[in-house]
């Protein structure tokens, strides 16, 4: 059993470290808050602290997935793969992973003359600290709102436009990016769509013609899958079908 002084001696020395640990927490709580600020400058500039750009750069981490899926080549190329594989009947082949990876690097691919735009015209002058921080982001932006435009229908704009209330625009550079984003993935789905159109046209003959002839031999009990599968697979290897995808979505938007 503990004696009734030595519970005393270590309830004084817990309330000792307690204290210090409350001292020591609120002077780094003081210094934390200290690396917080943003320093006025002149005409209204203003300069932000290291910690807080770096606070900020990694609360938009969170959304880098979606600004991937919306702003880049990402949605019409996963849409296309996804038709695809539905067409073909392969059900879970090529997996979801893999048509997941193909997508990503085919967006690198697409965007990478973006990207070096990006890297020069804004990364570098800001790593030099030439560029103040919203200078970098507007330089960054300039690159991807021409990407968004080329691949952007009028009439979409047109329609986001009149939903918001806006007067035609007389020059492509008014357009905010609010209604730009939206505009740019309806087309984006409107385009994925039609490519997937034209490549499940070759299927489905296969399927009305291999449905055609079960019938004609009285094999209703048999499904018509089965038999088009090798089928449709042999037709996209002989006409080596993963090159034309490719080719097809790549030059869909260099053109």
């Amino acid at each position: 059993m503990i004696s009734m002084a030595a519970g005393f001696r270590i309830a004084a020395c817990g309330v000792l470290l307690l204290s210090g640990v409350l001292v020591t927490s609120g002077a780094h709580a003081q210094a934390a808050l200290d690396l917080l600020t943003v320093t006025g400058g002149e005409e209204g500039a203003q300069t932000y602290s290291v910690s807080l750009q770096v606070l900020l750069f990694m609360t938009a981490l969170s959304v880098i997935p979606a600004l991937l899926i919306t702003m880049t080549s990402f949605t019409r190329i996963i849409i296309v793969l996804a038709i695809l594989r539905q067409g073909l009947g392969t059900q879970q082949t090529p997996s979801n992973q893999v048509m997941l990876g193909i997508a990503l690097f085919l967006t690198m691919f697409i965007m990478a003359p973006v990207g070096d735009r990006v890297y020069q015209d804004a990364i570098t002058p800001y790593v030099a600290e030439e560029l103040a921080p919203m200078q970098a982001l507007q330089a960054a932006s300039e690159p991807v709102r021409e990407f968004m435009l080329a691949h952007t229908r009028e009439t979409d704009l047109a329609m986001f436009a009149s939903l918001g209330g806006h007067e035609p625009f007389q020059d492509t550079a008014d357009v905010p990016f609010t209604l730009l984003l939206p505009a740019f993935v309806t087309s984006e789905l409107k385009t994925a769509f039609q490519i997937g159109f034209l490549l499940l046209i070759p299927f489905l003959i296969i399927d009305l013609v291999v449905a055609s002839v079960l019938m004609s031999m009285g094999m209703v009990m048999l499904s018509p899958l089965i038999i088009s599968l090798p089928f449709k697979i042999m037709l996209f290897v002989l006409v080596d079908g993963w090159s034309l995808v490719m080719t097809t979505l790549a030059g869909s938007f260099f053109l």
